[in-house]
């Protein structure tokens, strides 16, 4: 009698099945393998996990006045800003510098506060959006945001604000940007497309990008 064979051979749609599946727990199992003891480096065992680093002093230049703070290491610029100082002016976006939203000028340059520890600017001069105005006179990049209404919610502002400073410091300076044509220039010309590249790093949710580039033409001096 012929052997039914109808049970023993697999169609073709099972072993397509099976194939995938297979592919599926290789991938998983080599990702495993390759992440999982980097992870476990890098994290220690839960058992022997090292106690948080003591606190050390710093002396921080805010705005024109000294401030002596006692924080742990690993506090963020933005974090003492915000937390130890109750300078919120400098906003917590992203958290990992892709918004720009917590901009500040640390010598004059501008730097995204989520992303450098406090202590490694004892000393240094740092201007906030809180120090940029006079006593009731805005500084003209202020005004001029607010002549051309370069926000909507407001969230990105001090942001951008504090990074257009900056950014016009450093054009004069006659720092490039991918946007420069003539890098032999001493200045690159503040074209519509050159301030949007210097700016790209601060985003606006509410996309006032007109008119916040209206605003920096204006406080440079330029025909909006």
């Amino acid at each position: 009698m012929d052997e039914d064979v109808s049970n023993t051979e697999p169609d073709a749609s099972s072993a397509f099945e099976v194939t995938r599946r297979t592919v599926v727990e290789t991938g998983t199992t080599a990702l495993l393998l390759t992440a999982l003891p980097r992870a476990a480096f890098a994290v220690g065992p839960l058992s022997d996990k090292e106690p948080p680093p003591p606190p050390v002093k710093v002396e921080l230049q805010i705005n024109g006045r000294s401030h002596s703070l006692t924080l742990d290491p690993r506090t963020s610029l933005l974090d003492a800003l915000r937390e130890h100082l109750a300078l919120t002016g400098s906003k917590k976006g992203c958290d990992h510098g892709q918004c720009g939203a917590c901009t500040v000028l640390i010598e004059g340059r501008r730097t995204n506060s989520c992303l450098t520890l406090a202590v490694m600017h004892d000393g240094q001069s740092i201007t906030t959006i809180e120090g940029l105005a006079l006593g009731d006179n805005l500084h003209p990049m202020q005004a001029a945001f607010v002549e051309h209404d370069g926000f909507q919610c407001g969230y990105c502002t001090s942001g951008q604000i504090c990074s257009a400073i900056g950014m016009l410091a450093e054009s004069r300076q006659g720092m490039p940007s991918y946007e420069t044509e003539d890098l032999a220039h001493p200045a690159a010309e503040l074209t519509d497309a050159e301030i949007r590249e210097r700016m790209s790093g601060n985003i606006c949710r509410c996309a006032a990008y007109p008119n916040i580039v209206a605003a920096i033409k204006q406080a440079a001096g330029m025909p909006t």
